[in-house]
């Protein structure tokens, strides 16, 4: 049994430093590394990662490519060489571009749970060099990230350990347990020593169980939340007038905004008791080194980039910069490390290129189904599984039955989206290549090297979009898939692991600055509101909120086949009471246009309205084949065309 290092990639802030357990060339077992490169990992890991070497050598691992023999969704596939399957993937590509233009093919790239080199290499830019669609990526973190830019520029996130200096935390739309489990021990020894926790979040998370505050609000109200504290700050004169005079622009007319949200209103929108309004604000106002945690569970609706801007803006309001302990913190990287846009330079160049169709993977459904912005002739779908995780799950099924469209699916295991292409085509895990993992939740980057040797005749990201550009056209030293070349030019001959924490401290305001003040108002840009601003949903028949939460067990869809999370809709016992509903019965649940019967599991973590179902399932383990995301919107969020999950809104009735 060797015991050799490698490190986590997988979409989740803690990039755990790993110690693999390999015998006859099988990953046996995953664990921490004794001597972390990333001291966060903190000598244990999450049972997601533990559950690895069933995917890696699974039943469902995709071992040779495959091609399409039965109709659509019928598993019958067979055994193809790769330059076969390579040469049809280039003649269908050609074929597309010649008849409909390049943005006939949609390249859906999604690689967060890649390392560096899998989701930032030269895959992408194959893609751009060959001109086709560039699918923005939305689904995920685009709203809060634009709302964190907004708002704060270049600014970086403060650094998690500086939790161990404060004496209020607030955990604002994030569930650390389920992803940055180790965050919450970092948390629990602050709570040990006496310092206050307050969780903002419409569940009852078993983080906001252990608070000293949970408010539990409405799904989407948190831009009005944010308003309320934000004017009583102001009215209990807990404002930093100096902080404000020298670091921030539109604070008087952002608090003219705030004012209307009395602690009244903001209780009545947002379905809270009116004093917890006011013990956030007091507690807040009170601190001398309070951090904010923000997740992004806020970002998943209508008002998603209003909420964010807003949440953010309790810090600068407050003077909560500055010293240790004190800040927010949402994604530390951008620090250092991986560049993929210096790999961008130096492959295509600084020339823009000419303009490409834009694809928000959000409405991959309308796009795919109704020709939205213009037929899709091919669709090459890496590192995701659309068909399970995109909104609007029903029109995305029937855009991919197509039988005019020509999918091919690079993938891991044989997902829902994979079981209904043309081609699909075995990927490596990153167990079996070497890679570079950086985190966002801790200042390091490691090197994360093959363990095992390959599964079947898997190939990376990489080596497959370079063989399909070189088939078409591009020069095959550029667009090499060499990853000593890749790696040696993103990290400038740096070696690893790189610590990016800056040598004179990451103390926001303090060590680190913006390029910029502080903005909270927003001026004359296409798209953006002026101010944050609330938005309610009218859904007529529909009284109930239904979530799609993460679990402790999935990635997106990530692991859920090896052990589905419960399908069961969870409903507060209020609502269940009121529709005759007890623990265990079959309810049917429609929006009006789909439904689907499911087992019902009633908990005290919901409030009367709210509703879930967690994300992540597969379409086997749901009713009809679909899942919670069949009752998603395709609706999107107030900044970056983000998703809005939680505006999912349903009624629920007795079978």
């Amino acid at each position: 049994m060797e015991q050799l290092r490698t490190a986590c990639s997988l979409d989740c802030p803690d990039s755990c430093s790993l110690v693999a357990s390999v015998e006859g060339g099988r990953l046996v077992s995953l664990a921490a590394a004794p001597d972390p490169a990333n001291e966060d990992t903190a000598g244990w890991i999450c049972a997601k990662v533990k559950r690895t070497p069933e995917l890696v050598h699974g039943p469902d691992r995709v071992t040779v490519p495959l091609r399409r023999t039965g109709p659509r969704g019928s598993g019958r596939f067979e055994e193809v060489g790769w330059d076969d399957a390579l040469d049809e993937i280039a003649a269908r590509i050609r074929l597309a571009i010649d008849a409909h233009g390049p943005g006939s093919v949609v390249p859906y790239l999604y690689n967060s749970s890649a390392g560096n080199l899998g989701a930032a290499g030269l895959s992408p830019l194959v893609w751009e060099a060959l001109g086709t669609a560039r699918t923005a990526i939305t689904i995920c973190a685009a709203t809060s990230a634009l709302a964190w830019r907004l708002t704060y520029r270049d600014l970086p996130g403060a650094d998690p350990a500086s939790l161990d200096d404060s004496d209020l935390v607030v955990v604002w739309g994030a569930n650390p347990n389920v992803s940055n489990s180790h965050l919450v021990q970092r948390i629990e020894r602050r709570r040990r020593d006496g310092v206050a926790l307050v969780v903002v979040d419409p569940r009852r998370t078993p983080l906001a169980a252990r608070a000293d505050l949970h408010v539990a609000l409405r799904p989407g109200t948190d831009v009005v939340l944010a308003m309320g504290v934000a004017a009583r700050l102001a009215e209990d004169d807990r404002l930093d007038r100096d902080f404000l005079a020298r670091w921030v622009e539109g604070a008087d007319e952002y608090l003219a905004a705030c004012a209307e949200w009395t602690p009244a209103r903001t209780a009545e929108v947002c379905g809270v008791p009116e004093a917890q309004v006011v013990e956030l604000a007091e507690r807040y106002g009170r601190a001398s080194a309070a951090m904010v945690r923000v997740g992004w569970g806020m970002e998943r609706n209508r008002n998603g980039g209003s909420a964010t801007r807003a949440v953010l803006a309790l810090p600068a309001l407050a003077g909560q910069f500055g010293r240790p302990g004190a800040g927010v913190f949402q994604d530390v990287r951008g620090s250092g490390g991986y560049d993929a846009a210096v790999l961008h330079r130096e492959v295509l160049g600084t020339g823009t290129g000419s303009a490409r169709r834009v694809v928000n993977m959000n409405r991959l459904g309308r796009i795919l189904r109704d020709h939205e912005g213009g037929r899709v002739e091919v669709l090459f779908v890496q590192g995701s599984n659309p068909a399970a995780s995109c909104p609007e799950q029903a029109a995305v099924l029937e855009g991919l039955a197509r039988d005019d469209l020509f999918t091919v699916v690079h993938e891991l295991t044989m997902t829902d989206t994979a079981a209904l292409a043309d081609l699909v085509l075995p990927a490596t895990s990153q167990f079996e290549v070497d890679e570079i993992v950086s985190s966002y939740g801790s200042y390091v980057v490691q090197e994360a090297p093959a363990v095992i040797p390959r599964v079947g005749r898997s190939r990376t990201n990489d080596e497959v979009s370079c063989a399909i550009g070189v088939r078409l056209g591009l020069d095959p030293e550029r667009f090499s898939p060499d990853p000593d070349r890749v790696r040696r030019i993103a990290l400038g001959g740096r070696d690893l692991p790189i610590r990016t924490r800056p040598t004179i401290g990451t103390v926001q305001f303090r060590d680190v600055v913006p390029s910029g003040p502080v903005r909270l108002v927003v001026e004359d840009r296409d798209g953006v509101d002026r101010l944050p601003t609330y938005r309610p949903l009218e859904t007529p028949g529909r009284p109930i909120t239904l979530l799609s939460p993460a679990t402790s067990r999935t990635i997106s869809t990530m692991f859920g086949n090896l052990e589905p999370a419960s399908t069961d809709l969870r409903l507060s016992a209020a609502d269940a009471a009121e529709r005759g509903l007890r623990d265990g019965d079959r309810a049917r649940v429609s929006d009006g246009a789909h439904a689907i019967e499911v087992a019902v599991t009633i908990g005290p973590e919901l409030g009367p309205g709210v509703a879930s179902m967690p994300k992540g399932m597969w379409r086997r383990d749901g009713d009809r084949g679909h899942t919670v995301n069949v009752f998603c919107p395709d609706d999107l969020a107030d900044l970056a065309g983000g998703a809005t999950f939680n505006d999912a809104r349903v009624e629920v009735t007795r079978i």
